[in-house]
């Protein structure tokens, strides 16, 4: 993909819709030429019906008025239901790429807020255009028609149409410059608390039971003050610049009664003129009036427009690569050196090793080690800033997201199920999965007897982010879910964290099962339980690879035998007999 396209993916997304833009315009133009009806049906009323006294006169011209109002009604609902159609179809052009950054975003540094600013962004987007703004630019073009109409009523009418045009553009520009900055920090002190609240959502148990709550409370009330205040001065400003907006056109449209009947008097116009001048500036002045009301709209979607446009760049949507075969033989680690999303901070350096098909390794290692970064790189989920990770010699990035996660299977240190049924977790919400793998996968992750005492067994419905179930029942699901299809590497990250001696006896057996079956399985532990099953070890320090090999040799290098207990002092001597004796 291009850059210009990449850059452009939300111009090309509405150039789709260029039809129904066209179809727009020509909508405005009628019903712009039918705006005069009233105009000129008051000329005629004036001029016409009441010298003449002609009652079939009013009669014919009241009907014809009617009718026109009515084509008027007519095309006015087809332009909008065009507009609103025109944003359901932006809206699914963009939603899944919109969607697919919500996810990636993480995966490439710190996201503000709650994470949903770009779902925001597009649902701006679409209420802008499906709303009344658009309209209001529609018309604008055809402003200059009618001050030239005026000028046709008479020069000092369409001077009075000028000057109301000019000053109703300098308030759209000092709108658009008044209600700029407070929409921006809007914008900020929004995201900033919808993090909290995300926050607290998140960790809810912790405030409860440390109590948290009140003092997160009050981060959160002063985070929505500033947003409400900087929300508030928006309305204010929009307002205000709207109301006066709109008290000028009715004054000037008053201004342009009297200036007709001083042309009346003074015989330079007919009394047509009077309420025909009047409504037809007013008329003129009717889209400038409607662009300031929907200012605010306005330069919230054009925010929102370049926010995604530099999102879209910034994350280009990812190209189908060449499909490679299946891997089957080995997974190699060449000098990767990893930094996590959005820092330059190397926390992993110069890692080297090869695994091959039957083999586990455990990554043991202090905290902070990189431990955990190092997996992250192995499953695709951090790319390295050098080096290459390769499964049968191909470059991770040389697959593409949905090919790789055939043959993977990871088990993060915390564990994130969602909304569905245990079934459809298992199976990583494909559709309509076979039965018989979802229950293979349980039974190799040694957690189908658990899943058949649940309620509804393998349909039992759990909520977002596993609720309902315990933090190792979450765990053991997680690595049915890791073993399904049977991918060829298998990635746990501490698996034993929350699981009793009959679910680690389950991990054993299940990491044995991937390494029988010709899988490669990485286990990150500090537990020793978790690593029975393996038979390498790469020991971690520093972000560096201190020890790989056989894990009888590793672990007799690296591992020292427990400092002899100091002796008591003399002092004490005496009560630690005496407590032994007691006892």
């Amino acid at each position: 993909m291009s850059k210009a396209r990449e850059k452009n993916e939300i111009a090309a997304a509405l150039a789709q819709c260029k039809t129904a833009f066209i179809g727009v315009a020509v909508m405005s133009g009628l019903v712009n030429i039918l705006y005069l009806t009233g105009s000129f049906y008051m000329l005629e009323v004036y001029d016409r019906v009441i010298p003449s006294r002609s009652v079939p006169t009013l009669v014919g011209l009241s009907v014809l008025a009617l009718v026109l109002y009515g084509f008027q009604g007519v095309l006015e609902a087809i332009r909008s239901r065009i507009l609103a159609r025109i944003g359901a179809a932006l809206d699914e052009s963009l939603s899944g790429r919109v969607f697919d950054i919500v996810v990636r975003a993480p995966l490439k540094g710190a996201v503000p807020g709650d994470g949903l600013l770009p779902l925001r962004d597009l649902d701006q987007i679409r209420s802008f255009l499906s709303g009344t703004g658009p309209s209001a630019f529609f018309d604008l073009p055809w402003m200059p028609i009618y001050v030239g109409i005026c000028f046709l009523f008479h020069p000092y009418i369409g001077m009075a149409a000028i000057a109301g045009t000019a000053i109703l553009a300098g308030l759209t520009f000092l709108t658009d410059r008044a209600t700029k900055t407070p929409t921006q920090a809007a914008t900020g002190h929004g995201l900033r608390r919808n993090g909290l609240a995300e926050s607290g959502r998140r960790n809810a148990e912790v405030l409860a039971a440390m109590g948290m709550q009140q003092r997160l409370a009050a981060r959160w009330s002063v985070a929505n003050r500033d947003y409400m205040e900087s929300h508030q001065s928006v309305a204010d400003v929009g307002g205000g610049f709207g109301a006066g907006s709109k008290v000028f056109r009715m004054a000037l449209q008053s201004g342009v009664l009297a200036l007709g009947a001083w042309l009346v008097i003074h015989n330079e116009a007919t009394a047509g003129i009077i309420i025909a001048g009047s409504i037809l500036v007013s008329r003129a002045l009717a889209p400038a009036e409607l662009a300031i009301a929907n200012w605010k709209g306005f330069v919230a979607a054009r925010q929102s427009w370049r926010r995604l446009s530099e999102l879209f760049a910034k994350l280009p949507a990812s190209e189908q690569p060449h499909a490679l075969p299946a891997p089957s033989q080995a997974i190699s680690v060449e000098g990767v050196s990893i930094a996590p999303p959005g820092t330059a901070r190397i926390v992993v350096q110069d890692v080297t090793f090869t695994l091959k098909a039957g083999q586990g390794v455990g990554v043991i290692g202090p905290s902070a080690s990189g431990k955990s970064s190092l997996v992250r790189a192995m499953v695709g989920v951090w790319p390295p800033v050098r080096g290459k990770v390769r499964l049968d010699g191909a470059a991770l990035d040389q697959w593409s997201s949905n090919d790789l996660g055939l043959h993977l299977g990871f088990l993060p240190q915390e564990v994130e199920l969602f909304a569905g049924t245990v079934a459809e977790n298992i199976a990583r919400f494909e559709p309509n999965p076979p039965s018989e793998l979802v229950i293979a996968a349980a039974q190799a992750a040694g957690v189908h007897d658990l899943i058949l005492r649940l309620p509804e067994g393998y349909d039992s419905r759990i909520g977002e982010g596993g609720a309902g179930l315990s933090a190792g029942q979450r765990q053991r699901i997680g690595l049915a879910r890791a073993l399904y299809r049977d991918p060829f590497l298998v990635v746990l990250d501490e698996p034993n964290a929350n699981l009793d001696s009959e679910g680690e006896n389950a991990l054993t057996q299940a990491i044995l099962g991937v390494r029988q079956r010709g899988g490669v399985c990485v286990v990150v532990a500090h537990r020793p339980s978790a690593l029975a099953a393996v038979d390498l070890i790469l020991m971690m320090a520093e972000g560096r690879a201190q020890a790989f090999g056989p894990k009888d040799e590793v672990l007799k290098r690296v591992l020292r035998p427990a400092p002899a207990p100091v002796a008591a002092p003399a002092a004490a001597q005496p009560i630690a007999n005496a407590r032994q004796e007691s006892a």
